[in-house]
């Protein structure tokens, strides 16, 4: 089974962002094959929070958060959304991934998503998202995908008209969408099935070493 976990950075609900999510983690798995094998797992960062405010002050998570950290830790592959905050991503998501262990998205494959009123932001994604990625040392597909409001589209909405009915903001949305999966998928398949999460506590240096020096 290979396992993919969306994370979602959305604070309203409904959430953009967390439909962002779903659509792509919905191609993600036609581009695997559509296989029932493929378990996709989402997790909205809204509902953790103050367990995530909470980890920040006392260096652990605990809980439902515990158990959203080690998914992230333990999958084949990763989906990352955020809202778009002052031309970045957003407070939340950030917290959430500096509660990750340095090690956890080490050669991980992960697509990157953003949504936001307007197209004028999409460059979040390569001076913001990018970058923390390649920091942790993860495989981050080549296109990542931003939609702005316009890309959901009143008229012809993806999820509505046929494709001579749609506006071409959303047939671009899917467009990207599709290829970004497709990209996806093929650097999880690239990878070993069921790799284990990596457990920070599980070696911990002595305390006499620290002591030392």
């Amino acid at each position: 089974m290979r396992r993919i976990v969306a994370v979602s950075a959305g604070l309203s609900q409904p959430s953009s962002t967390r439909l962002l999510a779903d659509r792509l983690s919905a191609a993600a798995v036609d581009a695997l094959g559509g296989s029932e094998a493929d378990d996709v797992q989402v997790i909205e960062l809204r509902e953790h929070a103050h367990a995530i405010a909470d980890a920040m002050l006392t260096g652990f998570a605990s809980g439902a958060l515990r158990e959203a950290v080690d998914s992230v830790g333990g999958a084949d592959g990763l989906i990352l959304v955020s809202p778009t905050f002052t031309a970045s991503y957003s407070g939340l998501f950030k917290s959430f991934v500096d509660l990750l262990d340095p090690d956890a998205l080490q050669a991980m494959p992960v697509l990157l998503g953003a949504t936001g009123g307007t197209e004028r932001h999409s460059l979040m994604l390569d001076h913001a998202m990018r970058p923390l990625m390649t920091y942790l040392r993860a495989a981050v597909t080549p296109t990542a995908v931003y939609a702005a409001s316009g890309d959901w589209g009143a008229a012809g909405s993806a999820s509505g008209a046929g494709e001579s009915g749609r506006s071409s903001a959303v047939t671009s949305l899917d467009e990207r969408i599709r290829r970004a999966a497709g990209e996806f998928a093929a650097v999880i398949e690239q990878r070993p099935a069921g790799q284990p999460a990596r457990d920070g506590f599980a070696d911990p240096v002595p305390f006499e070493e620290l002591l030392g020096g």
